[in-house]
């Protein structure tokens, strides 16, 4: 049983390794030498131009919870179409649990206007 597993612990060893082997490498390889231009903040090239902590527009959270209610909902969707046949009904059930809940979302975006373009 274990054996057909073999092939997966070998590729995810091979994963790890090329993963860790070049971040420790230009860590121990690379130069360090801080001063203060390199460790100062900055945003896209540009200097800071107020405080890091202050608040945020309410549209910047309404568009990622956009994008991961219809990421989540492709991302499920597909998988489920297959094997509905062998889930039955309460695969079914579920999804369309899964489905009201993202329903409930949309509808929460759209009330807030994240849905209309400037």
């Amino acid at each position: 049983m274990l054996m057909n597993y073999l092939p997966i612990l070998i590729f995810l060893g091979l994963a790890i390794v090329l993963a860790v082997v070049p971040l420790v490498g230009g860590w121990i390889l690379g130069p360090h030498k801080p001063n203060a231009v390199k460790n100062a903040p900055y945003e896209c090239g540009f200097p800071a131009f107020e405080d890091a902590r202050m608040p945020f527009d309410i549209r910047y959270y309404l568009v990622a919870i956009l994008f991961i209610l219809f990421d989540l909902e492709t991302g499920f969707l597909f998988p489920w179409a297959v094997v509905l046949r062998e889930i039955g009904w309460f695969g079914f059930l579920s999804m369309m649990v899964f489905l009201g809940l993202l329903v409930v979302g949309f509808i929460f975006e759209w009330k807030k206007g994240a849905l209309e373009w400037e």
